[in-house]
C-alpha cells in the first residue's frame, strides 16, 4: 500500500532531530557508568573492574551527539546499562536485540509481543509506575530510555539535566517530544522509522535497524485498503468524556494506513477529549476501542451498548468493533503490525447493513 509522500518540511524536521555528527570525546560524557561517574566525586580514585560492553550485533558503534527534544545526547561508546521506561521504549531495544544491555524497565502498559516474551523474561521490572531516583540509580544505568518527556522529572525518574550530572545519558522516543519545533506534525511512518535508525545508531546495530524497517515497510505494503470510504472512531479512554484520536498524532497515522477516515481527523492534536454528541453526529462506521487493564475494551463496549445516545451509533448496533492493545497505540515499533491487525480485523466484519 503506497503512503503519502511527507512535505518538505517534515523531512527538514525530521532531518534536524536526526542529524548525527562524529566528534572526539568531549568535555561531557554522558555515556559514563553511574558508578564511575560517584567514584570520579570520591577523595581518592575508584578502581572498579571495567564492564566490558556486549558485542553489537551488527553496524559497529561511532561516536554520536544528536539532538533529543531540545536536550543534547552525546555518547562515546554504547551504552552498557540501559532502563527503559513505558512500553514503547522496552519494545524498541527489543526489538534490535538489545535485550542483553537492559538493566530494568518500568512504566510496562501491558505484555510485551509474543515474539519478545523469552527475551524479555529476566529483565528486572523496577516499577510498576516512573520509578524513583533510588530505584533507578540503585541499578547504575548509563542511559534512560523513556517513551515521554514526562518520564523525566525531579519527583519521578529525575530531570535530564540532575541524571546528566551523574553521568547518565538521557533519551526520549522522538515521536513522543513536545513544543513546535520538536513534536512531529504529523507523525508519519517515515518518522517512525528514522526513530528506529536513530536508536541503532546510539548502540552501533544499524544493520538490524534496516532490517527492521523493511520488514515493517513490507507489513504495511501488504494492507489493502477497503473498497470504500469507511469512518472510525479511535476510542482510547473515558467514559462522561471519551479520549480519542485526533488528527496529527499515532491513531491518525494508523488508521490512514489501514485506509480508514478518522472522524477527528480535523482536530489540530495526537488525541483530544471529545463530547458524546460530536460522536453521535459523526457516526463513525467502525470503533477502533484502546484495550487497557484499566479501561477494557469490553467495558468500552458496555459504556456503548448502555448509553442511550451512543446505543444507537450504526457501529455498535452492528458490533463494528476493531480492538488494539495499549502499547500498540501508542508511537512505537509495534504500529506497523498494528495497521496489519486492524486490517485483517476490518475485512473480517460482516459487510454494513
Amino acid at each position: 500500500m503506497s503512503r503519502p509522500a511527507p512535505d518538505a518540511g517534515a523531512s527538514a524536521r525530521r532531518s534536524a532531530r536526526t542529524a548525527v555528527r562524529r566528534r572526539p570525546v568531549g568535555a561531557l560524557t554522558l555515556a559514563l557508568s553511574l558508578g564511575a561517574a560517584l567514584a570520579a566525586c570520591a577523595p581518592s580514585p575508584a578502581t572498579e573492574e571495567p564492564v566490558t560492553a556486549p558485542p553489537s550485533p551488527s553496524g559497529g558503534f561511532s561516536p554520536v551527539t544528536l539532538d533529543n527534544c531540545g536536550t543534547e545526547v552525546s555518547l562515546d561508546a554504547p551504552p552498557e546499562r540501559v532502563v527503559t521506561i513505558k512500553s514503547t521504549a522496552t519494545e524498541m531495544l527489543l526489538a534490535l536485540g538489545l535485550e542483553d544491555v537492559l538493566v530494568g524497565t518500568a512504566f510496562a502498559d501491558g505484555p510485551v509481543p509474543e515474539q519478545y516474551a523469552d527475551a524479555a523474561a529476566g529483565i528486572p521490572v523496577l516499577s510498576d509506575k516512573v520509578p524513583g531516583q533510588e530505584a533507578l540509580l540503585e541499578v547504575q544505568p548509563d542511559l534512560v530510555y523513556g517513551g515521554w518527556e514526562s518520564n523525566f522529572s525531579p519527583d519521578g525518574a529525575g530531570d535530564r539535566e540532575a541524571l546528566a550530572a551523574l553521568g547518565i545519558a538521557t533519551y526520549v522516543a522522538p515521536a513522543a517530544c513536545k513544543g513546535e519545533e520538536y513534536m512531529p506534525d504529523p507523525l508519519t511512518f517515515e518518522e517512525l522509522f528514522d526513530e528506529i535508525r536513530e536508536v541503532a545508531s546510539l548502540f552501533g546495530v544499524t544493520d538490524r535497524a534496516e532490517e527492521l524497517v523493511a520488514e515493517q515497510e513490507a507489513a504495511l505494503a501488504s494492507v489493502t485498503p477497503p473498497a470504500q470510504e469507511t469512518t472510525a472512531l479511535w476510542y482510547s479512554s473515558g467514559t462522561d468524556t471519551p479520549y480519542v484520536g485526533a488528527g496529527i498524532g499515532a491513531p491518525q497515522m494508523i488508521l490512514e494506513a489501514v485506509g480508514l477516515t478518522n472522524v477527528f481527523a480535523d482536530v489540530h492534536d495526537t488525541w483530544t477529549s471529545a463530547g458524546w454528541e460530536q460522536v453521535v453526529a459523526a457516526d463513525p462506521d467502525v470503533i477502533v476501542l484502546v484495550d487497557a487493564a484499566w479501561n477494557t475494551a469490553e467495558s468500552k463496549i458496555e459504556l456503548l451498548e448502555s448509553n442511550p445516545a451512543t446505543r444507537e451509533l450504526t457501529a455498535v448496533r452492528e458490533q463494528r468493533y476493531l480492538t488494539l492493545p495499549f502499547p500498540a497505540a501508542e508511537a512505537g515499533v509495534r504500529n506497523a503490525d498494528a495497521v496489519v491487525d486492524l486490517a485483517e480485523q476490518l475485512a473480517a466484519l460482516p459487510a454494513a447493513r
